[in-house]
């Protein structure tokens, strides 16, 4: 299949485009829990309501992805599908965003009613803007290879914003904490910028994507509740792609929301948080530059199968590592190039569900398809959230008072929840992917050939039809 003439561009507005969106993500999704225990103290009562509130507005709002996938196969607006979800939303999430790590000087029960609507409102304006943007990529590129690359600069500019955050977080807020004399102060400052840059980078992909025409004719039919649900529990592939990402993400979430807690607690020493996350950072991205290098060699089972061992030698060196940066970098380094090649694999396929979907059932839901993956993520984040939260409280972590030290058994707690858990998760992910997904790349061309046809005898009987209605 020939490339478009709007690959490149398409490519690289697209990809640019995530480069703020994960700055405030990562902050919100990772960081929060941190500026709530470090930032703002809180008392054990206090962090166990607030994981159980984020827990149970994350399983909600989790649960609205799909029907927003729903409203956005629904828009056919000048501008498009996806384009005035992704602006709407936008805004509108970074606005709460921002009132998130800003308390105003709240305690109490009315701090709880206040961050429990927020945290609501965050989950429903980020979906909107979510579901669009990612459900926009399939229909940039059939092409498999094209896809691949596309998702790989989009997950590599993803995690070069991640990265910014996670390198820089606890420097700046320091200094800026520093400069106004509250760290609280510090954290608000900092969540302003980064959502002026996400809003920034995210105009790239609103005036720079140029979407292709649809393969197998477009269906301009309303999809209802019921095509939801039967786009989402129909598709066998998609609902394999669906558990096996669940149980990575569950896992990758838990890893990295220990992060800070980790170097601050077990290896005594919180500003090496920054260079790991900058060693990891590069690997990341390193990784996805190599990808479709390692793509042309290896079938995709066999780079997953790969990238699997990586995780486990990674998990297993950062669990026994001493508290010396080189040991625990190249444990890092083991673990997250593994995690930047599954993440990416994981959407790619996706993307290929779509079509799938589109020749098994008859309608192409990218939007509802693609809701798969927020959901995922949000089900995801929600569960290692609940696990970080609540493995603070357990481990005595958030107990404890200034230059006190963990003990041993809170160490191994930590580290438990941390390393273990994960591994374990992660590792299922893939069994469930070996034994059931069937998608390869011939399986695949095989299905744009038969929506070629298909797409070729509707024109035919709409041929048919106009003549017969001309005699």
């Amino acid at each position: 299949m020939e490339k478009n003439v709007n690959f490149k561009k398409n490519m690289i507005n697209f990809g640019v485009g995530t480069i703020g969106r994960d700055m405030v993500y990562s902050m919100v999704s990772m960081y929060f829990l941190v500026f709530i225990t470090e930032a703002v103290g809180v008392s054990d009562a206090t962090l166990f309501q607030i994981t159980t509130i984020m827990l149970g507005a994350r399983v909600f709002d989790a649960f609205n992805d799909p029907i927003m996938g729903v409203i956005v196969d629904n828009t056919h607006s000048k501008y498009g599908k996806y384009k005035p979800w992704i602006t709407i939303g936008i805004f509108l999430s970074g606005i709460v965003a921002f009132l998130l790590f800003t308390t105003f000087n709240l305690r109490g029960t009315s701090y709880l009613i206040y961050f429990a609507v927020l945290y609501i409102l965050w989950g429903l304006s980020w979906t909107m803007n979510d579901i669009a943007y990612w459900s926009m990529m399939p229909s940039l590129s059939y092409d498999q290879k094209e896809r691949e690359e596309i998702g790989a600069f989009a997950r590599i500019s993803a995690n070069i914003g991640l990265f910014i955050v996670v390198g820089s977080v606890i420097p700046l807020t320091n200094m800026l904490g520093d400069l106004t004399g509250s760290l609280e102060r510090g954290f608000t400052i900092f969540m302003g910028v980064l959502v002026v840059i996400m809003i920034i980078f995210q105009m790239f992909t609103v005036f720079g994507v140029k979407e292709t025409k649809i393969i197998g004719g477009e269906d301009l039919t309303k999809t209802t509740l019921k095509g939801m649900i039967r786009a989402l529990t129909k598709n066998d592939q998609l609902l394999v792609t669906a558990i096996a990402m669940a149980l990575f993400m569950m896992g990758y979430v838990t890893t990295t929301g220990f992060g800070v807690y980790y170097f601050k607690y077990v290896f005594l020493n919180e500003n090496m948080y920054s260079i790991f996350a900058v060693v990891l950072g590069v690997s990341q991205i390193i990784a996805l530059l190599v990808f479709p290098k390692f793509s042309d060699r290896f079938s995709r089972k066999k780079l997953y199968g790969g990238s699997i061992v990586m995780i486990i030698i990674g998990y297993i060196l950062f669990f026994f590592a001493p508290s010396n940066i080189i040991f625990v970098g190249a444990a890092g380094i083991f673990l997250f190039a593994g995690q930047a090649f599954i993440q990416l694999l994981m959407l790619v396929f996706l993307a290929d569900t779509i079509e799938y979907g589109h020749l098994k059932l008859g309608k192409r839901n990218e939007s509802v398809t693609f809701a798969i993956q927020p959901f995922i993520n949000k089900l995801g984040a929600a569960i290692a959230s609940a696990i970080v939260g609540y493995t603070l409280i357990i481990s005595g972590i958030n107990s404890l008072g200034d230059g006190e030290v963990l003990g041993e058994r809170g160490q191994l707690i930590l580290k438990t929840a941390m390393m273990v858990l994960p591994m374990i998760l992660i590792i299922l992910s893939f069994i469930i992917y070996n034994k059931k997904y069937i998608i390869d790349e011939r399986t695949y061309t095989k299905i744009l050939e038969d929506l070629i046809l298909r797409e070729e005898g509707q024109k035919g009987i709409e041929e048919r039809m106009g003549l017969d209605q001309d005699e």
